[in-house]
Parts: structure tokens; sequence; C-alpha cells
């Protein structure tokens, strides 16, 4: 059993059971092997994020003389810090394993990793050559001893720390040892391909190529011995804006993201064989306290790299590649525009193609009879075929309406480069409301149709990005419902007058009325159970923190409410507690594709009530941003989600279902139960629906 107060998880307790879940499918054999290490980047990658956001949140509550008690489900900040790095410790020791098991078995498959000490002769030849046409014009290597002042460490990069024992006739008033930093380059590849040799393939990591070659570094000294050890640090990612009248938001937004780079760092991560005298001079010199975790780890750091491990062509070691299906009735040879003007039409990504949504704003930019494109932005695709339709659009001389959200965490510096882009090309941009992040996801255009005219959209529960829509599942409803398109006009004039609190008909907004919509959506299942009436609530999300759902849903259990939840991510919820929340069962489904979308579903005495939404069920999305949800009215779409989530609800390979023991223990499977991973069974699901 872990603590709990309150009757809820600790959020941040929570999230790290979920980057236990990621563990879990590296650790998977029947996951395919090159997967695998991906997975292990993942859990870096998330674990690095973590500590930039919510970590360094808790640790501003405790520098402010806080104990958080009342935002930390119960916890004491200072507490909560200590356990967070207990767990984190103890999870890189588990990665740790998992990476030296992958190893062996790619060595199984003539695939080997090998570092400085490994090197044979003819590989040494290649890797000098490697190392100074690519590497050695590209290093940063600061020597530390004579400076007055430590340098300042980049929180996305890894070092390595180098100890050089001196001679004794070259040793001086610093003493015996001198101390460097090699800055890993970002622009080099992490993981060298070597000349293959046979069928047998070699990859050295970047940091021990850099290792073998510290000789040709270090010519200038003197030394008896030299060793390197990698050591990264995590800044406080917070966005600290000033309040400077005269700057643009866009200049204002600049200046913070620049500002994190000086940031005070929460974590200190380093390889637990360094001497000890060298981790004193850098824990020294670099002002590390108690409040800051200190994470003794392995060889290497920035295991987010193995993301992008190489796929030596070996597809029988990843997961097979989908091709993302069409769908029924909508398609791609006509107009578009067309079909929605008759039918509601769905995409579920990746399951189906993305290529709708780009369609759709392609042939908007084209239309003489459109007149206006409105969107809202929040993560965009490196090289974004969206934003090349909005500026073909503009260029074509359509009123293109941009709100693009220069707030999106880790992705302002994109946004911004996206910013001036459009700005240059004649698109109108909002930066948004003061106060607020803008998180919906909804695109409405205009077009002279008779005497009049008629509004098209979409709306969706993921972001308008070709490259996330091939590993989030997502859904995105196409319409032309009159009703919902007036709502979502007034959702843009919301952006524009932002004083002014507008009704809606049909969709649901934060930040004014999302929370009361849900309440009273459960409030009326409530009612139906204490009648006697069938009442459920189905729900599909990322992530639920907010105290306030949670005591909604614990009170309609009470009432005999039959309630499940598919939440990907945290979940503060305790579910199966006698005379607190017996008729709630909640699982977490993570496998090959990231589960992204929001589907509520309420039984409504029998015509169940679905939505889709942006918005999970957090304070943030719930009172301080602007998130839109939408009913779904099409008979044949409501249908189709309910068909999905009973899906995922009947995984029993992939879930892992929560309890109050929070151990990430499996669904077990019925006697006699054939496996469902929900994942591949969706698939099958929508080819299916193309032969019907």
């Amino acid at each position: 059993m872990i603590k709990v107060r309150n009757e809820y998880v600790n959020r941040e307790i929570s999230w790290l059971h979920f980057n236990a879940r990621v563990l879990q499918e590296s650790a998977d054999k029947k996951v395919p092997l090159i997967d695998r290490l991906r997975f292990l980047g993942i859990f870096s990658n998330n674990l690095d994020e973590f500590f930039k956001v919510r970590y360094a949140t808790v640790k501003r509550i405790v520098d402010a003389g806080k104990t958080g008690k009342s935002v930390l489900g119960g916890e004491r900040a200072k507490d909560l810090l200590e356990e967070i790095t207990k767990i984190v410790i103890a999870q890189q020791s588990r990665s740790l394993e998992i990476f030296k098991s992958i190893e062996k078995e790619l060595e199984q498959e003539n695939i080997f990793i090998i570092n400085e000490k490994e090197i044979t002769e003819g590989q040494a030849e290649f890797i000098r050559d490697y190392f100074f046409k690519k590497v050695n014009q590209e290093l940063m290597t600061i020597i530390l001893n004579d400076l007055t002042e430590f340098p300042l460490l980049n929180d996305t990069a890894a070092y390595l720390a180098v100890k050089m024992v001196m001679k004794k006739d070259h040793a001086n008033h610093h003493g015996p040892n001198r101390y460097a930093l090699i800055e890993i380059p970002k622009g080099i590849d992490r993981f060298v391909e070597l000349p293959k040799e046979g069928n047998k393939n070699f990859i050295i990591i970047l940091d021990d190529l850099i290792r073998f070659c510290l000789d040709n570094v270090f010519t200038m000294f003197e030394y008896e011995s030299i060793s390197a050890h990698m050591i990264k640090i995590t800044r406080d990612a917070e966005l600290d804006i000033d309040n400077d009248l005269t700057k643009s938001f866009i200049e204002k937004i600049s200046s913070s993201v620049e500002s994190r780079k000086i940031s005070d760092p929460v974590r200190f991560v380093y390889d637990k064989s360094i001497d000890k005298d060298t981790l004193q001079f850098l824990k020294e010199k670099m002002n590390i306290v108690d409040t800051d975790s200190v994470i003794p780890g392995g060889r290497y750091h920035n295991r987010r790299d193995y993301m992008g491990f190489p796929s030596l062509g070996r597809e029988d070691l990843m997961y097979k590649k989908i091709e993302s299906l069409p769908v029924k009735g909508f398609s791609m040879k006509g107009s578009l525009l067309e079909l929605i003007a008759h039918k509601d039409f769905m995409i579920y990504t990746p399951y189906q193609s993305f290529s709708y949504v780009t369609k759709f704003l392609r042939e908007a930019a084209l239309d003489p009879k459109v007149r206006t494109i409105k969107i809202t932005v929040y993560r965009l695709a490196d090289d974004s075929q969206v934003a090349s339709a909005l500026i073909n659009a503009a260029k074509n001389g359509k009123q293109v309406t941009v709100q693009i959200e220069l707030q999106a965490r880790f992705d302002e510096r994109a946004n911004i480069e996206y910013a001036n882009q459009l700005q240059e090309e004649g698109v109108n941009l909002i930066f948004g409301v003061p106060g607020l992040k803008v998180h919906s996801k909804i695109c409405m255009i205009e077009r002279e149709e008779g005497e009049g005219i008629k509004r098209y959209g979409f709306i969706s529960t993921g972001n308008f990005n070709e490259s996330t829509a091939k590993i989030y599942t997502d859904y995105t409803l196409f319409t032309a419902h009159e009703g919902i398109l007036k709502d979502m006009s007034k959702v843009f004039d919301f952006f524009e007058t932002n004083y002014k609190i507008y009704k809606y008909k049909h969709l649901i907004v934060s930040p004014h009325y999302t929370k009361s919509t849900f309440i009273r959506l459960i409030d009326n299942e409530i009612a139906n159970a204490e009648a006697g009436r069938e009442a459920f609530i189905k729900v599909k999300m990322n992530s639920f923190t907010s105290y306030k759902m949670v005591d909604k849903l614990y009170e309609a259990s009470r009432a005999g409410v039959k309630i499940q939840l598919i939440i990907r991510g945290i979940c503060c919820l305790i579910p199966g507690v006698p005379g607190m929340s017996e008729n709630i069962e909640a699982i977490s489904v993570v496998d090959k594709f990231l589960e992204h979308p929001r589907v509520f579903i309420f039984g409504n005495g029998g015509n169940p009530k679905v939505y889709i939404s942006s918005a999970d069920w957090m304070t943030r999305n719930l009172d301080f941003r602007v998130e839109v949800g939408c009913p779904i009215y099409d008979p044949e779409i409501k249908q189709e989600l309910l068909d999905t989530f009973e899906i995922s609800w009947s995984d029993n390979t992939k879930a892992r279902v929560f309890s109050d023991k929070q151990d990430n223990a499996y669904r077990k499977r019925k006697s006699g139960e054939e496996p469902i991973r929900s994942q591949f069974a969706l698939y099958y699901y929508y080819q299916k629906k193309l032969q019907s």
C-alpha cells in the first residue's frame, strides 16, 4: 500500500507509476527488441520533463516555505521531494537492469553496442577518422580549474566530466588534478554505426567514441591518467514572463525561453562510478543543495536518445508499420466539403488517415467560395503541411486567422518560429487569452453558398500534427452542424474579445462551463441510479487529477452509478474501495501507440450522451485553459465511439489495473478468455468497417 491522504493518490507519485508502465514495455519480451530500447528512451524523456515541470513545481513550494498539502493530495512538499527521489533512484536502477538484458538479446541478434575498451584495431582507424571529420570541431570543452565561476550547463545536454591526474612535475597551485567538461554535441547522431563485419552490426555511442579520443582533445596537458564520467542537470522549466508593456507577446515568450537556460537546477544525475573527489568538486562548484534531487545513475545519460536508436535494416526487430485506413464513404478523390455538407465524419488516427485534415485545409485554401479559415494551433510538426496549407490560403486571398499558443510547453521556440513565418505571409495571428492557455483543437471555415454563408469545421482530441498523428491515438470530427459551428465561431470571438463571456448551446468550453457541465451530467446519472434506472459513466482520458471531479465520481459510485475509467497517465482517484468507490473500475493501456483521446459517455437513461474533448479532468484544463468539448449527434459515429471504448475496455493484454496497491498489475484473463490487445483489435475493427 502506498501512502494515501484525503482519499487521493498524489499526482506526482501517480505520474511516476505511469512512467513505470512505460518501463514495463521496455522489459516486455513480447515487444520487438529495438522498440524495447525506444521505450527506454521514452521513459527517460518522460523523466526529464517530469523534473523540469512537476519536481520543479514542488521544489518551488518548499523554497517558498509552504507545505503544499492542499494542492498535493495531503502530502507535505518536503516529504514528497524525498519520496520522488527514492522512487526515481529505484526506477533508474531497474532501467539499467533492463538495458543490460536488452543488450544481451541484441548480441544474440548480432547487434553489438561496444565501448571504448572493446574497439578493435580496424575499428580504431574508422573511429579516429570519424572523430576528426565530424566530432572534433563540434566539441565544446571547458577547463574548470582556472574559472572563477562555474559555467552555465544546458539542461538539454549531457556532459563528460573529465579528470586528469597530472604528472608530479606538472601539478600546480590547483592541486594534482585538472578537471574539465566536454558537452556531448547534439548535432551528431548519438549512435555511430561502425563498418559491418560479416553479419555482425557494431554500434558505438558517441560518448564512448569521445572517450576513446580523449588523448586527441587534451594533447597540451601532461597527465598520468585521464578518465571521463557522464553528468547532466535538469532545470526548472517554468516560464517567468515579464510585465514590460513595451514588449510584444512574442518578445516576452522569447525572452522567457532564453531565461529558462539559467533557471534553477532541480536534478543532478551522475555516473555512480565517478571518483568521489570529482563528484565533490562538481557539487561544490554547482551549489547543489538538499532540495535538489541527486541521482546516482549509469554510465550513459540522456537515454531519451534511444528513441532514435537506428533500425539497422532489422524490420523484424521493430513493430510492423500499419497502413492508415480510409474512412468509408469519405473519399479523398472528390470534395470533402461536399460530403461533410450532408453528413458528419470522424477519423481515429493512426488507424485512419490524418490526410483528411490536410486535404480539408488544402481544399479550403483553393476553393474560390471560401472566405475565412480560423484554426487553433498548439503543437505543429517540424515540417507542417497544416501551416503550409494556411499560408497557401492566405496567398489566395482568404482571411486566415490562427490562434497560436506560444506557451505550449517545450514547443515555445518552434511556435515562435511558426508565428513569425505565418505573420510574414499575411496570416492574422492571435496570441491567446491573458492568464489562460489555449489548448482547444478546432478549425472552422466560412464559405459562400447561395445567398448566405455556410460553415464547415473539424474538432479534435489531439494536435493538428502529421508526425504525432502516426503514433498518438486521437479522434477528429468533421461537421457542418450549424449549431456546433455557431458555437465554434463564438470561441474564436472569445479569443479576440475575451472580456466577454459567451453562452454555448452545444459545445462544452473551458474555463467557464466544462466543470459545471460534466458535474451536471454526473448528477443526472446519480438521479437515474437513485430512481432505480440503469446509470453508467464511461470515460477515457490522459490524466485525472481534479479532486473536485474525483469527489464527484466517489459520490456517483456511492449512489450506485457504474463507472469505467481508461486513464493512460496520472489517476488521483482510488477505485474499488468499499463505501467510497466500489462501483468504479479503472485501467491504463500503454502499448505501441500513445493513447491520447478524451471521450466521455453518460448512460442518460438508455439514450447515451457521447462527447469528445481536448480537456482531461485536470484543474489546469477545467479552470485555466481554453478547451472545447463536442457532443456527438450522428448515430453511426456515436455507435463507433461506444464500440471503440468497449474494445479498449476489453483489453486483457496491455491493460494495467488501478488499485490502492498502485502496483501496475496487468489485468488477469478470465478462464478460457481469448487474449485481447485493444490497439490491434481497433485496427481490425476499422478494417471490418470498410468491408461491411
